[in-house]
């Protein structure tokens, strides 16, 4: 009766596998001191000129309160904390991590910021201000909160990532700022960057009144941007709630970008649910404008409920997504909007409203729309010419969805469609035992059973193999598989055992001879399934095992057999991953 959410650390079980020096920041540290944890620095920005690849900055809890900034040229950006030394590879990374068991907490209240552009879209200072601002490679962030970045006419974002690739953020939290929780912005082409990823990090509460777009425009969850090539990012068991605009944003995102066992609620909504900013677009899973289209992106295992518009939307895209296993539970307006144009080879709009066909449809599997209310999908209106003329064309309709299968479910399929975050306005949800509530140490979300298909649900067995392990003749609809059992062998990114040693973070993720477990019953899995998939640390893939490789329980040898090349692997069975290394 458990989720079909495994609780996946994913790829950022990349540690280092050199360990460096170690500094230590604190609120009541001094810069002029050794950065010690006797004698720590007392900000990131000393720590950022100090730090080489391998290190570790422990960062320990209280309010950093942001009071001056820092000027990143080529972004054309300040910000309370910029970061701007790289680590050198996915397994000698830098290391920004909260001291265990404590919160450090960066607070803008009093950030100064530029005045941006004005209201006569004149440009007179700055554009943007960041509360952290990363511009730098092969980073870990872990346990961080940043909070109350204040605008004028431009929105302003908690965390911004630009032009760089391969940053961690883990367990990471935005929320209460004048802009988006976090924002990347690849740059544009030729930059070769991404493959970030957001492993449960939490974006809420923001909210930008005063913008020169409009109020609430441009207050999303989670932004990614203006990426034309490098290595796709990954969000995997984050939350967005009651941002002005939307939970997640992939406008002109003209490169795949994967979310899968991620959570949207309550977008355009502020002030913990009490108000609609009247420009806030309130979208959970929004994609748009794909003008080139590059951006074939994978939402999966997610939810979207009590969004203002829509739960998941294709937003004019011009190349198909797969949405795959997701459940949508009373959004205002549809559960999915597939809406979708075309553009020709300089990006120009070719049509307001066009059917996506072939290999560039969108692909639509399990899904749960509850109700099954969803706007272009099956048949879709298409705009002829410049009038409000139009007609009705076939178009993606997707298999094995409620909608096709005609389940009108209702609360008796689930156990049970309560919790605080549909009832509860005017408080902080992040405080309230819920699924929105807080997060288990090891970084899952709460364990309850909204949403959760109940024994009997129509829903269970009525979906198709995608790949994913299921219980049953066949996998369940919707983002949780009943009867599945919860993985007992779960690691963090980053598990310390004293974090006053030498030594970095990761250096005593536990491990067991060559491999590092962080699922149970990992060769069962492979002969249910009938294969393993194989990748890089950067989540890049490398091929396949088959079921009868893995029958002697070996990983090590079927994977170091088959590739041959010494190495760190990840071998991914469904939703459980290994990381094996080969010598």
């Amino acid at each position: 009766m458990d989720k079909k959410f495994l609780i996946m650390p994913a790829l950022a079980l990349c540690a280092a596998q050199a360990f460096g020096s170690t500094y230590y920041v604190a609120v009541d540290g001094n810069d002029a001191a050794a950065g010690s944890k006797e004698k720590p620095f007392t900000s990131l920005k000393k720590a950022n000129t100090v730090v080489a690849a391998g290190d570790t900055v422990w960062i320990r809890g209280g309010v950093y309160d942001m009071r001056d900034t820092s000027y990143c040229e080529r972004a054309r950006m300040s910000a309370g904390v910029l970061l701007t030394t790289s680590g050198e590879s996915d397994d000698k990374r830098i290391h920004y991590l909260a001291y265990p068991g404590e919160r450090p907490i960066f607070d803008g209240t009093n950030l100064p910021i530029g005045q941006a552009l004005d209201k006569t879209t004149s440009s007179t200072d700055l554009e943007y201000t960041a509360g952290i601002l990363i511009y730098a490679s092969y980073l870990h962030l872990k346990g961080i909160e940043v909070r109350n970045v204040p605008m004028k006419h431009n929105s302003n974002s908690g965390v911004y990532v630009t032009r760089c690739k391969h940053v961690i953020l883990e367990q990471m939290e935005s929320h209460h700022n004048a802009g988006p929780g976090f924002f990347v912005n690849e740059g544009g082409r030729g930059l070769n960057g991404g493959g970030h990823l957001f492993l449960n990090c939490d974006a809420h509460d923001n909210y930008d009144p005063t913008g020169r777009q409009g109020d609430g425009e441009n207050a999303d969850g989670f932004g990614v941007h203006y990426q034309y090539d490098g290595d796709t990012t990954k969000f995997f068991g984050c939350r967005s709630w009651w941002n002005s605009d939307d939970a997640y944003d992939l406008i002109n995102q003209e490169f795949p970008v994967v979310i899968e066992n991620s959570y949207a609620m309550g977008s355009g909504y502020s002030d913990y649910g009490t108000k609609m900013p009247k420009n806030g677009n309130g979208s959970g899973f929004k994609l748009g404008e794909s003008t080139f289209g590059g951006g074939h992106h994978i939402i999966r295992n997610s939810v979207a409920w009590k969004n203002e518009t829509f739960g998941f939307y294709a937003n004019y895209t011009g190349a198909g997504t797969q949405w795959i296993s997701n459940t949508s539970f009373q959004n205002g307006q549809r559960a999915f909007n597939m809406a979708s144009t075309t553009f020709d080879a300089e990006g120009r709009r070719t049509a307001d409203v066009a059917v996506l066909t072939g290999d560039n449809a969108h692909v639509l599997k399990n899904n749960i729309a509850f109700p099954n209310l969803n706007s272009q999908v099956g048949v879709c209106w298409v705009k002829i010419d410049d009038s409000d003329a139009g007609h009705d064309e076939n178009c993606a309709a997707g298999e094995n969805n409620t909608w096709n299968l005609k389940l009108d479910l209702t609360e008796d399929d689930f156990m049970s469609i309560d919790d605080p975050s549909m009832t509860v306005t005017g408080e902080d949800l992040s405080k309230i035992p819920g699924i929105l509530g807080p997060r288990n140490p090891d970084g899952s979300v709460p364990n309850v059973d909204f949403l959760k298909l109940k024994d009997g649900s129509r829903a269970i067995d009525k979906g198709e193999d995608v790949g994913a392990v299921f219980a049953g003749a066949a996998p369940d609809l919707g983002a949780y598989e009943f009867g599945l059992p919860s993985s007992s062998s779960v690691i963090s990114s980053s598990s310390v055992a004293d974090p006053g040693s030498s030594s970095s973070a990761a250096e005593s993720s536990s491990s067991i001879g060559n491999t590092t477990s962080i699922v149970a019953n990992f060769v069962g899995s492979a002969a249910h399934v009938g294969m393993a998939m194989v990748f890089d640390l950067q989540g890049r893939y490398l091929g396949t095992l088959q079921a009868e490789q893995l029958r002697g329980g070996n990983v090590v040898d079927a994977v170091r057999t088959q590739f041959r090349t010494p190495g760190a692997y990840l071998v991914r069975i469904g939703h459980e991953i290994q990381k094996v290394n080969v010598k």
